[in-house]
């Protein structure tokens, strides 16, 4: 590496270290192929975001059987969503990542 490409990295990192973070809101536009808008202007798809697992989708299936003395049975089908997950609507605060080219999606404002 010459002298004017670690010049010129100094100056990229100095750059860059001068706004580590920046925290923004933006609006789920769309879940099946996630959509962000962060402004008017701005609608980011999936791979710029990082969604930690407290906001996915989790349920968990409560299906099982009952044996009566009778001889019949029955079954209950139930499902239990613990956490909802991202929807279409939802207000997030985002955490942009250093460069700018991710976004670490912190939770849903309320």
């Amino acid at each position: 590496m010459g002298m004017i490409d670690i010049v010129k990295k100094a100056g990229v990192d100095a750059v860059g270290a001068g706004n580590p973070v920046n925290i923004i809101f933006g609006e789920i536009l769309s879940i099946e192929d996630l959509k962000i808008k962060i402004d008017q202007k701005l609608i980011l798809p999936q791979e710029f975001f990082i969604i930690p697992e407290n906001l996915t989708r989790y349920e968990i299936d409560l299906s099982h059987s009952h044996n009566y003395s009778n001889g019949s049975t029955s079954k209950e089908l139930n499902k239990i969503v613990i956490r909802e997950g991202l929807k279409q609507g939802d207000k997030v605060l985002l955490l942009r990542v250093q460069g700018g080219q991710q976004y670490v999606i912190l939770d849903k404002v309320v």
